[in-house]
């Protein structure tokens, strides 16, 4: 009996036949991407190829079968290119990708890119753009700048914090005219045209005259919330260790990246007039000092998991210091705490999501 050879049909049809398994392993956008760099391409291909043979439990083994083979090579090559990201279903899609010129750090753009979710998003209820920040750890405490003023106390100790989880924060601090568009009036102090700040632009200042309790009413019917004490202060640093996002130990450098007291004006400015830190986000420093949900007590010395603050406390933390601040207070480590009802021309926020 004479064996017919299969066809190059059926050959690649058993290639391709497990590709349903593709969302099942890997991180969520595209299983295919062994480097998590947002796309499968030659190094996924080399991962693969090195990896071929019997392998138990190895990335490269696409189907968990147990081996790494011509099955696995379907997968791949059925998901060559780009992979697919998730948007929420409150967003619409600004931006599929960290922008290079943007985000400049590799390790940040792999880490955005292995969570499968868009990079750039706007909430369509409110309008306000955010950016996704990836899960990682740090260390999250005092960090002195060249001029040697101590930190507070309320900086230490210097502990080890993990993040599990992604989550979206607002580009920027929340604007007047956001505000206002939601809540029918502006609280501001700073709400009229300036010598610095043309009547044009005064719709983009920060909102400030916000108390903590005031933030939730815009926040809650709107599905957002304040990010938390660590999730800020991940966000400010974007993988820098050092006084100020930019990178920077010299306070004196701090007027590039923060509207403080010897630059602003004794004002507001527009936000987003300054260079942003790594993950893209604008004002973190400076311009208005910012509530996060936390209740503001000592750090404990213990590493920790995605921690929400104490459970019980007389104040809110407010992070980032303000255009009335000197750099000592506008530095990445840098809090303090007010009651759930004050509110003054120092003091606004920036909203974050869960995906």
């Amino acid at each position: 009996m004479r064996l017919r050879r299969p066809s190059s049909r059926l050959v690649l049809a058993a290639l391709l036949a497990p590709v349903a398994l593709l969302s099942q392993r890997a991180h969520p956008g595209c299983a295919a991407d062994l480097d998590a760099d947002g796309s499968v391409a030659g190094s996924d291909l080399g991962a693969v190829l090195t990896s071929w043979g019997p392998c138990d439990g190895c990335a490269a083994d696409l189907d968990a079968n147990g081996i790494v083979d011509g099955a696995d090579l379907g997968l791949l090559l059925f998901a060559w290119g780009e992979c697919p990201v998730t948007v929420p279903s409150w967003a619409t899609l600004v931006e599929s990708r960290p922008d290079p010129a943007v985000v400049t750090d590799a390790a940040l753009r792999d880490a955005i890119a292995a969570t499968g979710l868009a990079w750039r998003v706007r909430d369509v209820e409110t309008q306000v753009e955010m950016l996704l920040v990836p899960p990682g750890t740090f260390l999250m405490g005092c960090v002195m700048g060249s001029i040697q003023v101590p930190c507070f106390q309320a900086e230490w100790p210097v502990h080890e914090v993990t993040l599990t989880r992604p989550f979206y924060l607002g580009r920027f601090e929340l604007t007047q005219a956001q505000w206002t568009a939601r809540m029918g009036s502006n609280p501001s102090s700073f709400a009229g045209a300036s010598a610095f700040v043309p009547a044009a632009q005064v719709p983009n200042r920060p909102v400030e005259r916000v108390s903590w309790t005031g933030a939730q009413s815009f926040l809650a019917p709107a599905g957002m919330r304040l990010p938390t004490e660590a999730e800020w202060e991940f966000a400010c640093r974007a993988g820098t260790p050092t006084p100020f996002h930019d990178g920077s130990v010299e306070d004196a450098t701090v007027g590039s990246i923060a509207w403080i007291s010897a630059t602003s004006g004794a004002q507001t400015r527009p936000v987003g007039g300054l260079a942003a830190n790594a993950l893209g986000f604008h004002d973190m420093l400076g311009n208005v000092a910012e509530w996060v949900n936390d209740r503001y007590d000592a750090y404990r010395p213990d590493p920790q998991t995605d921690p929400q603050g104490p459970e019980s406390g007389a104040f809110r933390a407010v992070r980032g210091g303000s255009w009335n601040d000197a750099p000592s207070v506008v530095r990445s480590s840098s809090r303090t705490g007010l009651g759930e009802g004050s509110a003054n021309p120092r003091l606004g926020f920036r909203v974050a999501r869960d995906p």
